[in-house]
């Protein structure tokens, strides 16, 4: 029997200038990255191009499959050109003026749409509540602020006003051009910033059929609005974000831990990979080691079930990204022989999908008879999805002759991602499945595997099958 241990949650690195190069990209892999992210509110089309093909390019060469992800910037609100960072002192007085009318000694902020939305009371939180203003006073698109919290303001830092609706369209023109440009150079995942509404998946989902693309959807959950809607987003987006860093900043920081912990759960209930971000190992853009406290944070996202665990300035800018990246899967490795599997059964009148009661008794099989692997022939990754959401302690095999499903597969927690050549028949599927696992290193000859598939070949949403058979 095969024993070899692999880390089961998924490790997402942000690339950039720290982590772009080939050499530094295939340590990273090396030490456990399983997707990059590339963050289109930073770096130009040239840049994610580059890294892009190297991203390719380690994946062919180690034959690890690599899951892209680009993240586009959305409607986010900023602080605009200045000559140089200003400090604000606290109790000091200031203008908050849209960009394109602002003048000297006054604060700008783009879009100017934020003339027309601030009213007195309102509080204005800059570089992820870092600085806080209160609005005393509008005039004329002119909001005149008391500093709150004082501190140094740079270009182009983020703008945050809890519980103030902007309205803005969730794609702007800079979403449309690199939402088109991500989408040519065959990104996986598209991660949508500051969803709002379902209304907003649905409209990025619809544009990326236009392009004829086969890239799923991220919604990145970071704002209030998207925590009411959550069950709604969900029935809608491929997989979740839980974006700590703006979403502390719009509901407060006490109470992201709990909410962290409810949209897992509702991802690993909707069957849906969900991805924790933000300030996970912040201490290790300057520090070799991270703090007990992020070490703790990291254990816990594991715990709570998270699908992958993503690191951002640590390895898009930090002095250790690999290292970073070391900490993170050797922490995972700690904690996940402590969880637990997910028996799952419907409740009386709850309506469940041929597939997910496939799913279901397929793990319950292969706990019982001690099976060395779960195998997981698949058209497009759905049915792997409804295996990895019961978190089983077997390893999840799944096979598909896409490689563009091979790549999104990467992300699904527990799941091992091989292709296989396109089959005619089922019998062929099961031979096809059995001799990649196999060849794979991760079943030995001999070994006990449960399989469940469909009979319908090719076809996708047919999983009807289930089978027990020795490798």
């Amino acid at each position: 029997m095969a024993t070899a241990t692999r880390r089961r949650t998924k490790i997402v690195a942000t690339i950039g200038p720290a982590s772009s190069n080939g050499d530094v990209l295939r340590r990273l892999v090396e030490a456990g990255v399983d997707a990059v992210r590339l963050n289109f509110s930073h770096g130009t089309h040239d840049d994610h191009a580059a890294t892009t093909r190297a991203v390719r390019e380690v994946q062919d060469e180690l034959g690890k499959p690599l899951t892209v992800i680009a993240d586009l910037q959305g409607p986010k609100l900023r602080v605009g050109d200045l000559a140089a960072p200003r400090v604000l002192l606290k109790g000091e007085e200031i203008l908050v003026v849209g960009e394109q009318v602002a003048v000297d000694g006054e604060l700008p902020v783009a879009p100017a749409v934020i003339g027309e939305v601030l009213r007195p009371g309102h509080d204005v939180l800059i570089d992820d509540g870092l600085v806080r203003l209160t609005v005393q006073e509008v005039d004329q698109g002119r909001a005149r602020c008391r500093v709150v919290v004082g501190g140094e303001v740079k270009s182009h830092k983020g703008v945050n006003l809890p519980g103030v609706p902007i309205p803005i369209p969730s794609l702007t023109k800079k979403d449309l051009d690199d939402l088109s440009f991500a989408l040519s150079l065959g990104a996986d995942f598209v991660a949508l910033s500051f969803v709002r509404a379902a209304a907003d998946v649905r409209d990025l989902q619809a544009i990326i059929r236009q392009h004829g693309s086969p890239a799923r959807v991220i919604a990145k959950i970071e704002k209030s609005e998207a925590v009411e809607s959550l069950d709604e987003i969900l029935l809608e987006t491929d997989a979740v974000m839980v974006a700590r860093g703006d979403l502390g900043v719009e509901i407060g920081a006490a109470t992201v831990p709990l909410l962290q912990k409810r949209i897992i759960l509702r991802c690993l209930e909707a069957g849906k990979p969900v991805i924790t971000a933000t300030q996970m190992l912040e201490s290790m853009i300057e520090h070799a080691e991270p703090t007990r406290a992020e070490a703790s944070d990291v254990a816990n996202a594991v715990l709570d079930g998270t699908s992958a665990i993503m690191l951002s300035a640590e390895t898009a800018t930090g002095n250790y990204p690999v290292e970073s990246v070391r900490t993170m899967d050797s922490i995972a490795r700690a904690v996940e022989p402590s969880m637990g599997y997910r028996h799952q059964m419907p409740e009386p009148g709850e309506k469940t999908t041929v597939g997910r009661a496939m799913s279901n008794a397929a793990c319950d099989l292969a706990e019982t008879l001690g099976a060395s692997a779960i195998l997981v022939p698949t058209f497009t990754g759905r049915t792997a999805s409804a295996v990895a959401r019961l978190r089983p302690r077997r390893p999840v095999l799944a096979l598909s002759h896409h490689q563009t499903s091979v790549q999104q597969m990467a992300l699904e927690w527990g799941v091992i991602p091989l292709l296989i050549a396109q089959t005619e028949n089922v019998e062929d599927l099961w031979s096809r499945s059995l001799e990649a696992a196999v060849k794979s290193g991760l079943v030995e000859t001999g070994d006990r595997v449960v399989t469940t598939a469909g009979t319908a070949v090719n076809l996708p949403g047919s999983t009807n099958v289930i089978k027990v058979d020795i490798a």
